[in-house]
């Protein structure tokens, strides 16, 4: 499996953070199956972004 990339990024940890955690806990509200794993990884330019495995 290859990661899916979130397609926006983030100043702060904290703002992705945020969107990992509506991931885990809201996807099943709009009838989406939850991803396996979700991570926040860090950009060659210093900013924050999420990326999941289906």
């Amino acid at each position: 499996m290859k990661w899916i990339y979130w397609g926006r990024l983030y100043e702060s940890k904290f703002q992705a953070g945020c969107l990992v955690r509506r991931m885990e806990n809201d996807w099943w509200i709009y009838g989406y199956e939850s991803p396996t794993e979700v991570e926040v990884f860090r950009s060659r330019k210093g900013r924050y972004g999420v990326r999941y495995l289906p």
